[in-house]
């Protein structure tokens, strides 16, 4: 638990009262610690994405929040997080991206672990040529797997186990998009790059989450797609963002244009929305592609965004993906001396959170009300005094 409990009375106040969550949110280790437990690990936060692994025995290792993950594509095609560590002695399993041959096999004593998690081989654990023994249940000493769910290619998981079912809590998000509840395909090398940004990681939500900063941060974006083309997006306790009502597709230099996702309403014709979905994760659908963000903080004032594009169909025009991709790159890229900006900011000792303009800023105040609410009633919980 943190070292002091911070106020956040103000922060849950209407829109137009309310300040902004205190400095020890975005600067504080102890806070940080909390609101990993809080806000990360009790609700379904994002991991990484299924194109990760895209083939059976694919295996790549991530480090969320410190804890060693593995996430893994099994002989059955089913995707699996993990424990990245043996169960033998803790050690680590898999250090680096690589495709399993075989089995998983822990380096230090070569214990060996099926694709879906079955601890398969013990070798010499009963002594010299003996590979049993009677204290050694394999049954029950596969790896700790660590609850997980596929939604827009998103890698979620639930770290402590005891979330509602995904399908429960992400029911108004999904609602939302139902239309776009069809096959995506991740564009491949060309359409994933990841930024690493000297801010805490919710800045990068705050951001997000509304057009207010259009006219100054994008000017090329505010160019066509200007502010008053868009309108906020606001689910209390789930998600906040905004859309706009002017998407203009991009076409090559013959006027083609990616393939529209099937079936659409006519409102997708022009509109584009996008959304921070609470904790870590940022989407953005259109009619012909979608992207994903998934945020890792790593430690109060460092985050990695890694940020994957999708289209309707497997294959797309190359050189239109590349120009694409370059084209959000910029956009994210003209976010980070903000992000950055305001982060140095909160080492201002006094400043109170700031404010918030009740009719540019309610998504961003949704998301530090929902903040607010889960330490405050992560505080309530016994676990929180230990």
């Amino acid at each position: 638990m943190a070292s002091f409990v911070t106020d956040l009375s103000a922060v849950r106040r209407n829109v137009d009262q309310a300040q902004g969550l205190p400095n020890a949110h975005y600067i504080d280790p102890a806070v940080y610690d909390e609101e990993k437990h809080a806000l990360l690990f009790s609700q379904w936060a994002g991991l990484g994405v299924a194109a990760d692994v895209p083939e059976p025995g694919d295996a790549k290792p991530i480090d969320f929040l410190g804890m060693p993950l593995l996430l893994v594509r099994g002989r059955d095609g089913a995707v699996r997080v993990f424990q990245n560590i043996c169960r033998h002695r803790g050690m680590i399993l898999v250090d680096a991206p690589r495709k399993i041959e075989g089995a998983i096999r822990c380096p230090y004593h070569s214990w060996c672990y099926a694709t879906d998690g079955r601890l398969v081989s013990t070798p010499h654990v009963g002594g010299p040529g003996h590979n049993t023994h009677e204290a050694i249940d394999r049954a029950t000493l596969g790896l700790v797997e660590v609850r997980s769910h596929i939604w827009r290619d998103v890698v979620w998981i639930n770290v402590s186990g005891d979330a509602p079912a995904f399908e429960v809590a992400m029911a108004d998000a999904m609602a939302r998009w139902a239309e776009f509840e069809q096959p995506v395909y991740h564009g491949g090398s060309d359409s994933r790059f990841q930024l690493e940004v000297a801010t805490n990681w919710k800045l990068a939500i705050e951001n997000y989450c509304e057009s207010y900063h259009l006219p100054w941060v994008h000017p090329g974006l505010n160019a066509y797609s200007r502010l008053e083309d868009h309108y906020h997006i606001e689910k209390p306790g789930e998600y906040s963002g905004q859309g706009t009502l002017v998407y203009r597709q991009l076409t090559n230099e013959n006027g083609e244009s990616f393939p529209d996702f099937e079936g659409l309403s006519s409102k997708w014709d022009t509109a584009a929305e996008y959304i921070a979905v609470y904790p870590n994760v940022l989407l953005g659908v259109h009619r012909d592609h979608a992207f994903a963000i998934v945020l890792v903080p790593e430690g109060p004032e460092k985050t990695v965004e890694h940020v994957h594009l999708y289209y309707a169909r497997p294959k797309t025009d190359g050189g239109l993906r590349q120009r694409n991709t370059q084209l959000w790159k910029t956009v994210f890229e003209e976010d980070i001396f903000v992000v950055e900006g305001m982060q140095r900011g909160r080492h201002a000792v006094g400043f109170d959170g700031g404010r918030f303009s009740p009719a540019m800023d309610s998504p961003t105040h949704c998301f530090h009300a929902w903040v607010a609410a889960k330490v405050e009633a992560w505080r309530g919980q016994p676990h929180a005094a230990e």
